[in-house]
């Protein structure tokens, strides 16, 4: 007589059913958006640096405003980064003018992920 181990052969009555094998769960996917490039994050860093030092913002708010800009655009989405600016131009920080040539550069750094 074979040697048969418990749970081997489902074939042998009474011996109990195999256990399923865990189902492969798939991770939902979400709506690709328009983020910032991680590759080209330097240049869009001087870029925007630029942008700011010509603008009447306060050096020290220039500092943190440009790197929530960075990790909004780059984490989240350009578009929570356009409306984060936003922001500024309804409290008067920005012009529409300054706030056009951010979007327009977060737009040129950006790809769907």
């Amino acid at each position: 007589m074979a040697v048969t181990y418990k749970n081997s052969s489902p074939n042998i009555p009474g011996a109990p059913s195999p256990q399923k094998k865990n189902k492969v769960k798939r991770k939902e996917t979400s709506k690709r958006q328009s983020m910032l490039n991680t590759n080209r994050m330097a240049p869009f860093k001087y870029d925007l640096n630029e942008i700011l030092a010509s603008s009447s913002m306060d050096a020290s708010v220039a500092s943190s405003f440009l790197a929530s800009i960075v990790a909004k655009a780059s984490r989240v989405s350009t578009r929570d980064a356009k409306e984060y600016a936003k922001t500024f131009v309804d409290s008067g920080a920005l012009t529409k003018e300054e706030y056009d040539r951010i979007c327009r550069l977060m737009d040129r750094y950006s790809k769907f992920r």
